[in-house]
């Protein structure tokens, strides 16, 4: 035991260990390749609005602690931004700031994690994310097995907490593999919350009490960052349901209406994402195409088709095909729907002045190989993809049109030059989804001797690339319904395609400024299996019905 305690002599060996410890992030900051800062020296204004938007256990997990929100600018000290835990939380955040990041110390750390004891706690629920373990999950899931099941959880629990109702409607939703929950006011005394299913609406609850309603809008609201004292003008945002399995994000579109305020939430759940080629619906011959043109270092490849009819699941797809340590790959998206490891996405933000154009002018001098554009709208957007295509980039896009071949009018119409969209389209694809037949109760049916003639006449009319002997004993199936399918005969869906390949031959026709129906007849002369030719191909394969083709793609033309 000591004589004495030399206070003096442990504070100053207590005070060379941090300096010691501020040394090694300075360090281990030029490694990163991430400015280092001193939390403790340095006078940082930490701010408690930017620290509710990381819980105080999320950010001692994940090392970090958010510093200052101005604006849309986020500053963020991090021990190592490179943890996963920290780099999923940064990479949420960047969703809606532009954030900056430092690295501390671990005792700088500690020194503001300090200041959540000050952080209000009405203001640190307003995180922008709801909690549903995954135990919860599970046993939401075992409850509500059909649509029927969830009416009655939420006749159950609409007198409960908003809250609860809140996470027994998305919870609901998230067990019975909704795309989208619609929120409505019917009328001036009821809501009405619906579901998406299989790209179809379906009723959950017809008389919620318009304050019950009133609160749940709010509610979302709130969740999202929306501001809860507009009722009169369209808002977006999205909110984050935490699991320990996954982040599901979530959406939200508000908008006002006759009776109040009206919500869709959609659910973009990474459980939901199919990224594998071969899981989408291509036939052999098709993914044949798709692969070999994946292949090309340069070009253009478009995917058309309207809203909700799976594009950028595809293009997602096509990027994690190719993706590979070698070559560099940014997207510019609105919004950002899944997050993609190994690749750069951005989001535009027409505020700051980052649209598609102006992104992809900003994307281009990074020096990618491969670049995503979520969409082209205008001139300046289709000219710059299509000159990046030319300019030894792979480039994939999407466009608003009917079929592949209305792709080119388009184009002409966004005043883009005939002979730029004939040098640079390598591929345009035009794209559907339709809803699979429950595989538990589907029900076989035995054709008629006319319809089985149309199918007969049909088949000899695919081209030579098309496997018909795949087809030769085709077998017709349609819905019955079941439990597994809420009595609705399909479950899941599936894409139907067809494919412009952009051959000599259409390049000559486009530099004549063609219509639709001349390059769609050139189109299928020279092999293209048309959407609903794919849709009637998928019917005699056993995985949808005639009923749902003509649903989607609208009458069946029948060979004459």
């Amino acid at each position: 035991m000591p004589l004495f305690k030399n206070s003096d002599f442990e504070e100053k060996l207590a005070a060379e260990r941090k300096q010691a410890e501020e040394r090694d992030t300075e360090r281990r900051a030029v490694k990163f390749g991430f400015p280092y800062l001193n939390l403790i020296s340095v006078k940082v204004p930490t701010e408690l609005k930017a620290m509710a938007l990381v819980p105080e256990a999320d950010a001692r997990v994940a090392k970090i602690c958010p510093l200052q929100l101005v604006g849309k600018k986020l500053i963020v000290a991090a021990f190592d931004p490179a943890l996963p835990a920290a780099a999923k939380i940064i990479e949420n955040l960047k969703i809606k700031y532009e954030v900056t990041v430092y690295v501390a110390s671990e005792n700088g750390l500690n020194h503001g994690w300090n200041h959540y004891q000050y952080v209000p706690k009405e203001q640190a629920e307003i995180t922008g994310s709801i909690e549903i373990s995954q135990t919860e999950l599970e046993k939401i899931k075992k409850q509500i097995i059909a649509l029927k099941d969830l009416t009655a959880a939420v006749g159950q629990t609409a007198s409960a907490a908003t809250s609860e109702l809140a996470e027994i409607i998305l919870g609901g939703a998230l067990a019975l593999k909704a795309s989208d929950i619609h929120l409505e006011p019917a009328a001036k005394d009821n809501g009405v919350i619906r579901l998406r299913l299989d790209g179809l609406l379906f009723t959950v609850f017809e008389n919620l009490p318009i304050k019950t309603y009133s609160r749940l809008i709010s509610r979302i609201k709130l969740l999202s960052n929306l501001k809860l004292n507009i009722e009169n003008e369209a808002q977006d945002g999205r909110f984050t349901v935490k699991n320990e399995n996954r982040d599901i994000e979530i959406r939200v579109s508000v908008i006002p209406s006759e009776f109040g305020q009206t919500a869709v939430l959609r659910i973009l759940d990474p459980i939901s994402l199919k990224t594998e080629l071969a899981e989408l619906g291509w036939r052999a011959d098709d993914l044949a195409i798709v692969q070999k043109e994946l292949k090309k270092p340069n070009g253009l490849i478009l995917n058309t088709g309207p809203t909700g009819s799976g594009k950028t699941t595809t293009l997602y797809a096509f990027l994690k095909a190719i993706i590979k340590p070698e070559i560099k790959i940014i997207t510019i998206e609105d919004p950002i729907e899944y997050h993609l490891p190994g690749i750069s996405q951005t989001q535009v933000d027409p505020a700051a002045g980052y649209t598609f154009a102006s992104g992809l002018r900003s994307i281009l001098r990074q020096d990618p190989d491969v670049v995503l554009v979520g969409e082209i709208r205008d001139q300046e957007t289709a000219e710059i993809a299509l000159n990046a295509s030319l300019t030894g980039h792979l480039v994939f896009s999407t466009l608003h049109t009917n079929n592949a071949a209305g792709a080119i009018p388009r184009l002409i119409d966004l005043k883009t030059q005939n002979q730029t969209i004939a040098a640079g389209l390598n591929l345009i694809i035009a794209q559907r989804l339709i809803r699979r037949l429950c595989p538990q109760c589907k029900k076989k049916k035995t054709p008629d001797g006319a319809l089985e003639n149309k199918i007969r006449e049909f088949l000899k009319t695919l081209p030579s690339r098309v496997d018909q002997k795949s087809f030769a004993d085709f077998e017709i199936f349609e819905p019955a319904g079941c439990a597994a399918c809420n009595q609705l005969g399909y479950q899941g869906r599936i894409s139907i395609f067809e494919l412009l390949i952009v051959d000599e031959k259409i390049e000559e026709v486009i530099a004549a400024g063609p219509s639709e129906l001349v390059l769609q007849k050139m189109a299928i002369a020279q092999g293209m299996v048309t959407i609903q030719a794919d849709g009637l191909l998928k019917v005699l394969s056993g995985i949808s019905s005639f009923e749902e083709i003509e649903r989607v793609t609208g009458p069946i033309a029948w060979p004459s």
